[in-house]
């Protein structure tokens, strides 16, 4: 071979060993510019998502919004906002007030216990009774409750006097009254599902929705101001011409409490 062939192959061959250095640093730096892209989005999502999940923490939830909602107020009530439940004869000169809290354990041992005098007393024209919902325990032990329940009851309301009352004492009634600690009654299925215990409610697509859609929350709300402003102490609580009748557990013991109190 002449010095001029081996010449030139060496040439050649730097020649192709430049072209592949090139061709590989070109693979290399757009190797880098992937990785550094990735890395970027990566960082945009993550940024992304912190400020979505900032966004949606910041957000009012169910009854932040209901407290701005327009009122809807239920069947078969009067007074400001809707908020005055009365059940029982027209012609009954003396109006008991019950105050409870859906959540409230004591209320549900009461509602168990005195119901059925209650009911056979307004029933007889005894008193009427006005029920006052609170929602309290919601504050106390977290979650809504005593405020679901209310919104609830209203959509019982809604239906009539007569739904409204078997609701009440569904809910309060051993076998479905949670723990006051367990916000069984912030689910609207449990709800619902407590619901098909009354003829009235059973299957009835438009309280189902009241339900579902939260529809009387903002009543709920303005219903349990009033037993903010009764100056009570907790639930279950009685009134009778402004003045607090003692709460009795035993039937005999209950209506001779509320015949001092229809007394004067």
């Amino acid at each position: 071979m002449s010095a001029r062939n081996s010449q030139a192959n060496k040439a050649a061959a730097r020649e192709r060993l430049r072209i592949e250095r090139e061709k590989q640093a070109k693979r290399d730096k757009a190797r880098r510019q992937l990785v550094v892209a990735g890395a970027v989005v990566a960082v945009l999502a993550l940024a992304g998502g912190i400020g979505y999940a900032v966004v949606q923490a910041n957000q009012p939830d169910e009854w932040e919004k209901a407290a701005t909602a327009a009122l809807v107020a239920p069947k078969n009530t009067t007074g400001e906002n809707g908020t005055t439940v009365v059940i029982g004869k027209p012609d009954a000169k003396k109006t008991l007030e019950l105050y409870e809290d859906a959540r409230c354990p004591i209320c549900s041992q009461f509602e168990q216990r005195i119901g059925p005098q209650i009911k056979k007393d307004v029933e007889a024209g005894k008193y009427r009774l006005q029920f006052v919902g609170a929602t309290f325990l919601d504050k106390g032990f977290g979650g809504s409750g005593s405020k679901n329940a209310l919104s609830a009851l209203g959509a019982a309301l809604n239906v009539s006097p007569e739904a409204f009352a078997e609701y009440k004492a569904a809910l309060y009634s051993k076998e479905n009254h949670p723990d006051e600690r367990d916000d069984k009654f912030g689910k609207d299925e449990y709800l619902l599902k407590i619901a098909d215990e009354v003829p009235a409610l059973k299957g009835n697509a438009e309280f189902k929705k009241a339900v579902e859609d939260g529809t009387y929350n903002r009543w709920a709300i303005e219903m349990s101001k009033l037993f903010d402003k009764a100056g009570l102490e907790g639930t279950p609580s009685l009134k009778m011409d402004g003045k607090k009748v003692e709460i009795k557990m035993n039937p005999d013991e209950f209506t001779a409490a509320v015949d001092k109190a229809i007394a004067g």
